[in-house]
């Protein structure tokens, strides 16, 4: 199946290009709507309805209308001269926020061209509502709701128009403004890492294709892998949309984020492998044509392709089984792009190969007729040979004394504020100083009749009662009744921060004891509001943990026994990359809660960081004994044909290894994702450079052909019957090099 579709790819190249393009373009376009019909908001709504926080999201939908789209945006609104606010103070900032309630805000449009009209119009009329009043009379809140996500630009977009007219209105009456919330901090946060963002994918851009320029120094060779790469990823993502949009599934808003950042990088990865054994089997046979030498190098490396792709596949997969929605979604997206791009990389890649040829290096002839020096590749080789224990030891021991990290770790599930010292960190701070913490982002208890009867606010003024003595709650706001009467809703505002691990304790805690002790009878009670979602998703991802790793570890180790034909090596394998997911965890512990003093590490960092450094990592180590067992094939001792895998190998998998940690270090510009993209990119480089470069080369010479037991590779007079074609020249004067 491989060399059919590598064989036809390499037979019609210029075909397989144009329907490549065509996809691409047209999926370019329409991917952005598509998408946007396939995420959500809450993270409630990723929660089974068994969980009590979600229990309490679906009755705020259901009884009181409350739109799970909806961002809530709390403006202060104060005098400018400090004074405090008079009844006709009071009386003006209601009578203007009925005039911005009444104006539709039009989303700012980014240019002019015709793709726009494709890009969902967030425009809307946002509704404005009084909260409440300081109570020495300092400043009064509003509460504004906006429909989208934070993530949206769109929405960002109309957040800051509203934001600059309900500026401009308050001043002109005398009053200054101040604005929090999650959307807010989130676009405050973007503006004032703009240009950081801006400069920092530029530079890493660069990087990537000067990375490129100086291995291959061609010009072909390091632009066309991102062209093609971006081609597959427009296809991907569009592949991804309609594979939720037919299942149901619903995304959360930073997915198609991340599914960019892991094609891009695991693209380029494939790319440069094919890339590295075309120069190689170019300068070993210059006398055979380049379409053949496609054809041959696709086969042999389509099938280490396949085997790496399909790891990363069936890793996220299981996150299929995850009860957590955010989870339950994202593996399987990941899993359908994986898999486009496996399909990209076994035709469109082979069809560039084939159609560029030997003009993929121009403007370089040394690429390919130059006679290269026996280069750092190669003394690599001879030196983890000559001395396997010694770099075992010393790879092992690093990777241990990162691990060491691990003692003391916490998970930390903050959801919104960046930590950043943004404008809407000021207007909470200010806030916070004269009211609850809470008051922005209240914790709800949601009350419903079970006999068939109807609540009345005197019936519930026990439970009122009971929460007002829950040590941590500030202040209970009165009992709203929705319209049947059937349902009530009762706002606590606690003086702990929303986002922090105290609220989170009070909500899943005291507030639910005391609602489980004095509910009346004939109704039933659920806790809502961000602390109690968070504290059950807390709940969910330690659930998840317990099934998603084993699983995912089993499917792993199963393709690898199935591609290596051993029973050591997958074990060896597996050991390995768990090495090094615990010691890219220690660290970022290390990092970012002992040395930072954070609260800990985001609590969805060790299940994305497992999947990805075990699935990513097993790629390398994939490409290394793959090579490895073809050389063993060969005539020679076992530690010859290593150094001669890890000569030939090395610059595929460190370059392959530094474009992906580049990719996933392009993540530190977004808000949130810090953790993320330090662990990634360092756990990246740990796998392709320590474990797939030192560590497994290191115990495949301790181990010799004893590796692959029991069916151990045999080496021939002819060397592997599949490969003598492609053979590389043995001798040292001939060796590549990098």
């Amino acid at each position: 199946m491989i060399r059919a579709l590598t064989g036809y790819s390499t037979r019609r190249p210029w075909k397989v290009i144009a329907l490549w393009a065509v996809l691409g373009v047209v999926l370019s376009a329409l991917t952005p709507t598509l998408f946007d019909r396939v995420t959500q908001n809450q993270a409630g709504d990723f929660l089974p309805r068994s969980y009590d926080s979600a229990a309490a999201l679906h009755i705020a939908k259901e009884r009181f209308g409350v739109n799970p789209d909806a961002t809530t945006v709390t403006v202060l609104v104060a005098r400018s001269d400090g004074k405090a606010l008079s009844a006709a103070d009071q009386k003006r900032v209601e009578a203007e926020a009925a005039t911005l309630g009444k104006r539709r805000v039009i989303m700012p449009r980014e240019d002019d061209g015709p793709q726009q009209f494709l890009i969902p119009d967030r425009s809307q009329t946002p509704r404005i509502a009084p909260a409440m009043t300081a109570p020495d009379r300092s400043f009064e809140l509003l509460s504004v709701e906006l429909i989208g996500n934070r993530a949206d630009k769109g929405v960002q977009g109309v957040y800051r128009t509203f934001r600059e007219a309900a500026r401009t209105q308050f001043s002109q009456a005398g009053m200054r403004t101040g604005f929090t919330g999650a959307l807010a901090d989130t676009v405050d946060t973007v503006d004032s890492r703009k240009t950081a963002t801006t400069v920092g994918s530029g530079l890493i851009m660069g990087l990537i294709i000067l990375l490129n320029v100086l291995v291959f120094r061609s010009v072909l060779a390091a632009l066309l892998p991102l062209l093609s790469v971006a081609m597959i990823g427009f296809v991907a993502a569009g592949a991804v949309a309609g594979a939720a949009m037919l299942t149901g599934l619903k995304l959360d808003a930073s997915t198609p984020g991340l599914i960019n950042v892991v094609l891009f990088g695991i693209g380029i990865d494939y790319l440069l492998f094919l890339l590295f054994r075309f120069r190689e089997q170019l300068r070993a046979r210059p006398e055979q044509s380049a379409r053949e030498v496609a054809a041959q190098v696709s086969g042999r490396v389509g099938t280490a392709i396949t085997s790496a792709a399909l790891t990363i596949v069936a890793a996220f997969a299981t996150l299929g089984v995850a009860t957590f929605g955010q989870f339950r979604s994202m593996g399987p997206a990941i899993a359908v792009a994986v898999l486009v791009m496996l399909l990209g990389s076994l035709t469109l890649l082979p069809a560039l190969l084939a159609a560029a040829g030997r003009k993929m290096f121009w403007p370089s002839r040394a690429a390919l007729h130059g006679e290269p020096r026996e280069g750092r590749a190669a003394r690599l080789g001879a030196l983890v040979t000559r001395r396997p224990l010694m770099m075992l030891t010393a790879s092992v021991a690093l990777l241990a004394a990162l691990a060491a990290g691990l003692i003391g770790i916490r998970m930390d599930y903050g959801q919104g504020g960046s930590g950043a010292q943004t404008p809407a960190a000021a207007t909470a701070a200010e806030i916070s100083r004269t009211l609850p913490a809470g008051v922005s982002d209240p914790t709800s208890v949601f009350v419903t009749a079970t006999n068939g009867g109807t609540l009345t606010a005197d019936r519930l003024d026990g439970l009122s009662r009971a929460l007002t003595q829950v040590k941590g709650v500030g202040q209970v706001a009165r009992t709203v009744l929705n319209k049947d009467h059937r349902a009530a809703r009762i706002d606590l505002y606690p003086t702990a921060d929303p986002q922090s691990q105290q609220a989170r304790d009070l909500a899943s805690g005291p507030i639910r004891a005391a609602v489980a002790q004095h509910t009346p009878a004939g109704t039933s009670a659920h806790v809502g509001g961000t602390p109690a979602i968070i504290a059950d998703m807390s709940a969910a991802v330690d659930h998840d943990l317990t099934i998603v790793f084993p699983v995912a570890a089993a499917l792993i180790a199963l393709i690898l026994l199935l591609l290596l034909r051993s029973l050591l090596a997958p074990v060896i394998l597996m050991l390995s990359v768990g090495l090094g997911f615990a010691a890219t965890l220690g660290a970022a512990t290390l990092l970012f809660q002992h040395v930072l003093g954070k609260p800990g590490v985001s609590f969805a960092l060790p299940l994305v960081l497992f999947l990805f450094v075990v699935a990513l990592g097993t790629d390398y180590n994939i490409l290394i004994t793959d090579r490895i067992r073809e050389e063993m094939r060969r005539p020679g001792t076992a530690r010859a044909a290593v150094a001669r895998a890890l000569q030939h190998t090395t610059p595929a998998i460190a370059t392959a290894g530094v474009v992906l940690a580049a990719s996933f270090a392009s993540l530190i510009t977004s808000p949130g994702n810090e953790q993320l993209a330090f662990a990634m990119t360092l756990g990246i480089m740990l796998s392709a450079l320590v474990v797939s470069l030192v560590l497994v080369p290191a115990l495949a010479a301790l181990l010799g052909r004893a590796m692959w037991w029991p069916i151990r590779p045999r080496p021939t007079a002819g060397g592997h019957r599949q490969d003598r074609a492609t053979e590389p020249v043995p001798e040292p004067d001939r060796a590549t090099a990098y």
